[in-house]
Protein backbone atom coordinates (compact mmCIF):
# COMPACT_ATOMS: atom_id res chain seq x y z
CA UNK A 1 0.00 0.00 0.00
CA UNK A 2 1.33 3.44 -0.93
CA UNK A 3 0.01 6.39 1.07
CA UNK A 4 0.86 9.91 -0.06
CA UNK A 5 2.13 11.99 2.84
CA UNK A 6 -0.60 14.56 2.39
CA UNK A 7 -3.34 15.08 4.96
CA UNK A 8 -7.04 15.01 4.15
CA UNK A 9 -6.59 13.69 0.60
CA UNK A 10 -9.11 11.09 -0.53
CA UNK A 11 -8.72 11.06 -4.31
CA UNK A 12 -5.81 11.19 -6.74
CA UNK A 13 -7.24 14.27 -8.44
CA UNK A 14 -6.98 16.19 -5.15
CA UNK A 15 -3.20 15.96 -5.30
CA UNK A 16 -1.20 18.69 -6.98
CA UNK A 17 0.12 17.88 -10.46
CA UNK A 18 3.57 17.37 -8.95
CA UNK A 19 2.22 15.01 -6.28
CA UNK A 20 0.20 13.10 -8.89
CA UNK A 21 3.37 12.56 -10.91
CA UNK A 22 5.25 11.45 -7.79
CA UNK A 23 2.45 9.04 -6.82
CA UNK A 24 2.50 7.56 -10.33
CA UNK A 25 6.30 7.16 -10.29
CA UNK A 26 6.22 5.50 -6.87
CA UNK A 27 3.38 3.21 -7.95
CA UNK A 28 5.33 2.11 -11.03
CA UNK A 29 8.47 1.57 -8.94
CA UNK A 30 6.72 -0.58 -6.33
CA UNK A 31 4.78 -2.44 -9.04
CA UNK A 32 7.95 -3.50 -10.86
CA UNK A 33 9.71 -4.30 -7.62
CA UNK A 34 7.02 -6.57 -6.14
CA UNK A 35 6.30 -8.32 -9.43
CA UNK A 36 10.00 -9.17 -9.72
CA UNK A 37 10.29 -10.07 -6.04
CA UNK A 38 7.18 -12.29 -5.89
CA UNK A 39 7.21 -13.50 -9.53
CA UNK A 40 3.50 -12.91 -10.02
CA UNK A 41 1.34 -13.62 -13.04
CA UNK A 42 -0.57 -10.31 -12.79
CA UNK A 43 -0.63 -7.19 -10.66
CA UNK A 44 -3.84 -5.59 -9.41
CA UNK A 45 -3.73 -1.96 -8.31
CA UNK A 46 -6.56 0.03 -6.84
CA UNK A 47 -7.45 3.15 -4.90
CA UNK A 48 -10.64 1.88 -3.33
CA UNK A 49 -10.77 3.71 0.01
CA UNK A 50 -14.38 3.01 0.93
CA UNK A 51 -13.53 2.09 4.52
CA UNK A 52 -10.36 4.14 4.97
CA UNK A 53 -10.91 7.53 3.34
CA UNK A 54 -7.23 8.64 3.30
CA UNK A 55 -5.89 8.12 -0.23
CA UNK A 56 -3.95 4.88 -0.47
CA UNK A 57 -3.01 2.73 -3.44
CA UNK A 58 -3.16 -1.06 -3.13
CA UNK A 59 -0.68 -3.19 -5.10
CA UNK A 60 -1.59 -6.89 -5.08
CA UNK A 61 0.55 -9.52 -6.78
CA UNK A 62 -1.70 -12.18 -8.27
CA UNK A 63 -1.14 -15.76 -9.35
CA UNK A 64 -3.22 -17.92 -11.65
CA UNK A 65 -3.33 -20.37 -8.74
CA UNK A 66 -5.18 -17.81 -6.53
CA UNK A 67 -8.40 -19.24 -5.05
CA UNK A 68 -10.51 -16.57 -6.78
CA UNK A 69 -8.53 -16.20 -10.05
CA UNK A 70 -9.41 -14.43 -12.35
CA UNK A 71 -11.81 -12.36 -10.21
CA UNK A 72 -10.39 -9.49 -8.13
CA UNK A 73 -9.26 -10.29 -4.59
CA UNK A 74 -11.33 -7.44 -3.16
CA UNK A 75 -14.54 -8.89 -1.79
CA UNK A 76 -13.76 -12.40 -2.99
CA UNK A 77 -11.38 -13.76 -0.35
CA UNK A 78 -11.39 -14.22 3.38
CA UNK A 79 -8.50 -12.38 5.03
CA UNK A 80 -5.54 -14.50 6.02
CA UNK A 81 -3.04 -12.16 7.68
CA UNK A 82 0.63 -13.02 7.55
CA UNK A 83 2.11 -14.63 10.65
CA UNK A 84 4.36 -12.12 12.48
CA UNK A 85 7.64 -13.66 11.31
CA UNK A 86 6.40 -14.05 7.74
CA UNK A 87 5.26 -10.40 7.71
CA UNK A 88 8.66 -9.27 9.00
CA UNK A 89 10.40 -11.26 6.26
CA UNK A 90 8.17 -9.88 3.49
CA UNK A 91 8.64 -6.31 4.76
CA UNK A 92 12.40 -6.78 5.02
CA UNK A 93 12.59 -8.24 1.49
CA UNK A 94 10.64 -5.27 0.08
CA UNK A 95 12.72 -2.81 2.12
CA UNK A 96 15.97 -4.41 0.93
CA UNK A 97 14.79 -4.36 -2.69
CA UNK A 98 13.86 -0.66 -2.38
CA UNK A 99 17.20 0.10 -0.75
CA UNK A 100 19.05 -1.60 -3.60
CA UNK A 101 16.87 0.02 -6.27
CA UNK A 102 16.95 3.64 -5.22
CA UNK A 103 19.77 3.78 -2.68
CA UNK A 104 19.31 5.32 0.72
CA UNK A 105 15.50 5.12 0.75
CA UNK A 106 14.00 3.55 3.83
CA UNK A 107 10.20 3.18 3.93
CA UNK A 108 8.49 4.07 7.20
Amino acid sequence: ILVPRRENIQELFELTNEDQTQAYRESILISKLIMNLFEGDKLNTGAIGNLVPQLHLHHVVRYKSDPCWPQPVWGNLTEHPYAIEERKLVCQNISDALQNRIGGFRPH
